[in-house]
């Protein structure tokens, strides 16, 4: 039976959904059958985006409207969460931040044990909305800065940028945020939305599910990606460094986080999208330097070890310029991936199957209980 393990469950089809069409082998990406590409070339929205994984189509300019006005109502977190956040040391990783304030706000929330379609809907808008004002209040919270306000007159990226420093951002830096948020919303059974979609299988609620699944997207294999690119990035220091420093760290036998990818062979379509992304926002910023880095370290890591980038590759340097801090990558990543969960949530509970994998039992063979007076 040990011959028939798959470590890691690389390619073991383990649900059908109608979300996500991955293939890896020619390096496309589509959600509920629009290419990615033709989703952001068009300027799709992450309101749109979230509205179709919900819904299945994309909405009318009404329907948009009307979704937005639900997303903007539940912008605002309890009062208890952030008086919570107040009391998290100063070293709390943003993520168990976050992790600990979605679960807290589920115990407020009156329909968190109401597992109907129609409540777990409702509750997918309160926890797709309120992420981006957990986030930002946690990091004004601890840089000693006063909470801001959810503003319902900005869209969803928009308003996490103003939150964050508390000013309205440049429309064209706004939608590269918003373009990013939409390329990484949905990922098909990533290891977090594999998790969430095993918690749901119990029966389990829809807080307790994303709760679990931050869990996992905060690990450095999974979500921590784009923050480990940047600080490679900060080590490296220089253009002139990257070539010494990339053969230095191969003579090493270190791990270039941001590039490769279980699934895809033809390189990740997200990471094409995000580099011209992350040019513009650089030049446009001033800190070109960054994306001329990553350029080059792409390029010498390529040259070097044949790897391609991953979508967390050209974000860092995107995200370093829209003012976003380094250590609040991975909770950006769970700004746009709650859609995801939600989408997929809503889809196993609707037809459910108790997930449950069996093991390969590698231990010794059956053996005789000795009493403890013998032994």
């Amino acid at each position: 039976m040990a011959d028939a393990v798959i470590k890691g469950l690389e390619g073991v089809m383990a649900a059908s959904s109608a979300l996500c069409d991955l293939d890896g082998e020619n390096g496309r990406l589509a959600y509920r059958g629009y290419d990615i590409g033709d989703l952001v070339a068009g300027g799709a929205t992450f309101e749109e985006v979230t509205y179709l994984l919900w819904q299945g189509e994309l909405p009318t300019p009404h329907q948009l409207q009307a979704f937005k006005s639900e997303l903007t109502g539940e912008r605002n977190i309890r009062p208890e969460v952030v008086r919570a956040m107040r009391l998290y040391p100063n070293w709390a990783a943003p993520m168990a931040a976050l992790r600990a304030a979605v679960a807290m706000q589920g115990l407020y929330d009156a329909e968190a044990e109401d597992d109907s379609l129609e409540a777990n809907r409702r509750k997918a808008v309160r926890l797709t909305a309120k992420l981006p004002t957990m986030v930002a209040t946690y990091h004004r919270i601890r840089s000693g800065q006063g909470e801001l306000l959810p503003r319902a007159d900005l869209d969803h990226g928009e308003n996490f940028l103003h939150m964050l420093s508390g000013r309205i951002p440049d429309p064209a830096i706004a939608r590269a945020l918003d373009a990013s948020l939409v390329l990484y919303a949905e990922h098909e059974l990533n290891a977090s939305t594999f998790t969430a979609r095993c918690v749901a299988s119990t029966r389990s609620d829809l807080y307790s599910a994303v709760t679990a699944a931050l869990g996992a997207l905060k690990g450095p294999l999974h979500g921590g990606a784009g923050e480990a690119v940047m600080r490679t990035l900060e080590e490296i220091g220089t253009l002139e460094n990257v070539e010494p420093f990339v053969k230095k760290a191969l003579a090493e036998k270190r791990r270039f986080m941001g590039f490769g990818h279980r699934v895809y062979r033809a390189g990740d379509p997200r990471a094409a999208i995000l580099r011209a992304m992350a040019e513009d926002v650089c030049r446009r910023t001033g800190q070109g330097r960054w994306y001329e880095m990553s350029r080059r370290l792409h390029e010498v890591v390529n040259r070097e070890k044949g790897l391609i980038p991953n979508v967390d590759f050209y974000s860092a340097s995107l995200w370093l310029a829209t003012g976003i801090p380094v250590d609040l990558f991975v909770p950006v990543i769970a700004i746009a991936r709650v859609a995801g969960w939600t989408a997929h949530l809503l889809e196993q509970y609707a037809d459910n199957r108790l997930i449950r994998p069996r093991a390969a039992y590698t231990g010794p063979a059956r053996r005789r209980y000795v009493a403890l007076d013998r032994r």
